[in-house]
């Protein structure tokens, strides 16, 4: 995995194969595909080493602080990888880090008083928000944001927000509409979003 992460940050997903790692250790290509046995496994494993970078330890007591800086961690642990939010978003990785790391937030949001439902589909929605929003940011560097939008007013209206490239602000009110935390000094509506 050390390797696959190697020729990941070089060169992009497209580049990570069993071919390419057998190469760059100096072994035969059976000898990668007797470990991994074959390429969706690859992106199961190259998903869960980069969910690995998501550290649990030193986190906020209070549920919602908690589970705002989980899910930063995660789309930091995203960020640190060259196209790491397009190899997450194609798995469904049920492997250590991954399981780790929703069981952190999972429990921070059982902890908040969500139902299990809640819990689960609020985890998922942050996970979501993460992936989608790191997949743009790291599609768009060297390309302009140039949206045309036509004769639609309501988009043209909201035009400026709409392209704006301030990722981190964004996510941070992804979060904060998701976990009902105060926004841009809005206080929570009844049902604790901002």
């Amino acid at each position: 995995m050390r390797v696959a992460l190697e020729i990941l940050n070089e060169h992009g997903a497209d580049a990570v194969s069993m071919r390419a790692i057998a190469e760059r250790l100096g072994v035969r290509m059976n000898t990668v595909v007797w470990h991994v046995k074959s390429k969706a496994r690859l992106v199961e494993l190259l998903a869960d080493g980069i969910v690995s970078g998501v550290v649990l330890q030193d986190l906020p007591d209070q549920w919602q602080d908690r589970a705002a800086e989980i899910a930063r961690r995660y789309r930091g642990a995203l960020l640190a990888h060259r196209d790491g939010a397009a190899v997450v978003a194609g798995t469904y990785a049920a492997e250590p880090a991954t399981l780790a790391v929703a069981e952190a937030l999972v429990s921070a949001l059982l902890e908040g008083g969500l139902s299990e439902r809640e819990a689960a589909w609020t985890c998922w929605s942050i996970v979501y928000l993460a992936i989608g929003l790191t997949q743009e940011e790291q599609a768009l560097p060297g390309r302009e944001q140039d949206l045309d939008v036509g004769e639609r007013p309501a988009l043209r209206r909201v035009l400026p927000h709409l392209a704006s490239a301030s990722f981190d602000e964004r996510f941070e009110y992804g979060l904060y509409r998701l976990l009902g935390l105060r926004a841009d000094g809005l206080e929570p509506d009844a049902r604790g979003a901002p």
